[in-house]
């Protein structure tokens, strides 16, 4: 095995000191420690790297930890201590995966999915960073290299749905808080901030050599700034969703969630960088399904006395009309499906999710699927929008998605065998995902494990399970 120190973007030079009671190791306000079971045998120390070797059979036990502390004191507990903590962490979360309510023929594979999103979960906060990672790209060698080290809104609003449907009521009540929390703490709605409540930092790049050369790598996340409209959708039906489930909203979400009614009433006709948080500003289609979606989730939560239902009326109105633009605007009779944005003939994967948002058009929902299907597919896998065949692989949580669409919109055997294909060909990462797959030869693309992927796993299942939305 090799530990190897890294120099913090060359701001800090890591560096060995001799304690009374072992080596510890400085790097840049981090102090940490190897430690080891005595049958790991060291074979290099230096400033920046330990190497060591182990002999191991079946019924061995071997011990190696890295201890590591912050512009604080560091403890060095004892080697059966450690040994000690790490089975009760190992119990901690196969209790926490028992208790998930979760049966049927892919069970394990929905426990997977869920413990990889609570893995995701920021607990100081309740925040749900989107990946683990940075910089892995989406294309090897291609320019599509981010940081998804932060908190989207969008993907909160998802993976709260997710634990939720799967009975993880404390973790969807954390998410839940720090979402609502964090856009009260700011003025206007970002769609995403840092994992501690305040917004990301700007993108900038940093010198290093990235994935097999795949470069830039960046830090931070030009996202930050945009306009997407859908988040309100997000938003406002994972609260409702939240009641449905039998949970009560306290009097500051409430009028946070008129408030944000109110807003998408107003600027739902406006342009935005959609889902895809593309740079040229349109109409996108699924960015106005989300309106529609915001409005429909508030009009419930207003007749069921949960928010203000002043302007009930109104957000019916204008719930409506966005309904009847999209079908005027962003349909198109020669591709017989729902495009990417208005005034364009090409598809988008991500309309796939307008069939659990309740979206009144199951025929042409249908229809759109088909054409998508047609389209972006490559096996099992989707690519998330006409065109991006030639920049990246295809887009795991899309893929998901479909299965979810054959499923709500009555082919459940097709369903089905879709899911069990795609199953089969992303299960080669220990029931990780990534955030995309290349379909020519398997490889994991994008940061990982990817939030987005994981939780249109579980919708997937849960789905063709119960045949129901979340």
């Amino acid at each position: 095995m090799e530990l190897r120190l890294g120099r913090r973007l060359e701001r800090s030079t890591p560096w060995r000191e001799v304690s009374l009671h072992g080596d510890v190791i400085h790097v840049d306000g981090i102090l940490c420690a190897f430690r080891s079971s005595t049958d790991v045998q060291r074979t290099v120390e230096e400033d920046d790297r330990i190497m060591a070797t182990l002999s191991t059979r079946p019924d061995s036990r071997s011990v190696i930890a890295l201890l590591a502390s912050h512009d604080e004191p560091l403890i060095l507990p004892s080697i059966n201590a450690i040994d000690a903590r790490i089975d009760r962490s190992d119990q901690a979360w196969r209790e926490w995966a028992n208790d998930l309510e979760v049966e049927g023929p892919y069970m394990a594979t929905l426990r997977r999915s869920a413990l990889a999103l609570k893995l995701l979960l920021f607990s100081p906060t309740g925040a749900i960073a989107a990946a683990a990672t940075n910089g892995l790209p989406e294309r090897i060698g291609g320019k599509k290299n981010y940081d998804y080290r932060y908190g989207w809104l969008r993907d909160a609003a998802y993976t709260i749905k997710a634990f939720l449907r799967v009975g993880a009521v404390e973790e969807a009540k954390a998410a839940f808080s720090w979402m609502t929390a964090t856009i009260n703490r700011h003025d206007g709605l970002h769609i995403m901030y840092s994992l501690n409540g305040e917004l990301a930092p700007e993108q900038e790049q940093v010198d290093l050599p990235g994935y097999r050369g795949s470069v830039p790598v960046l830090r931070g996340n030009q996202a930050r700034e945009q306009l997407q409209l859908g988040v309100y959708g997000d938003i406002l039906e994972t609260a409702a969703l939240f009641v449905e489930q039998g949970h009560v909203l306290d009097l500051v979400t409430r009028r946070l969630l008129a408030d944000l009614a109110n807003q998408c009433a107003d600027g739902w006709g406006r342009k935005d960088a959609g889902i895809w948080e593309l740079e040229q500003p349109e109409h996108y289609t699924m960015s106005k399904l989300g309106c529609w979606t915001a409005l429909d989730r508030a009009v419930t939560l207003a007749k069921s006395g949960q928010i203000d239902g002043s302007r009930c009326a109104r957000w019916q109105r204008e719930r409506d009309h966005i309904r009847d633009w999209i079908d005027a605007h962003c349909w198109s009779d020669a591709k017989q499906a729902y495009t990417l944005y208005a005034g364009t003939e090409k598809l988008d994967a991500a309309i796939l999710l307008a069939t659990r948002f309740g979206y009144e058009r199951h025929d042409r929902l249908a229809l759109t699927r088909d054409a998508v299907h047609a389209e972006l597919s490559r096996g099992p896998l989707l690519y998330r929008y006409s065109g991006m065949d030639l920049e990246e692989g295809c887009f795991l949580a899309c893929s998901f998605w479909l299965v979810k669409a054959y499923a709500l919109l009555g082919d459940r055997e097709r369903a089905r065998k879709q899911l069990d294909h795609l199953l089969e060909v992303t299960g080669i990462n220990l029931g990780l995902l990534n955030e995309q797959q290349d379909p020519a030869d398997g490889a994991m693309l994008g940061n990982m494990p990817q939030a987005l992927s994981h939780l249109a796993l579980i919708h997937a299942v849960l789905s063709l399970e119960d045949g129901k939305g979340p």
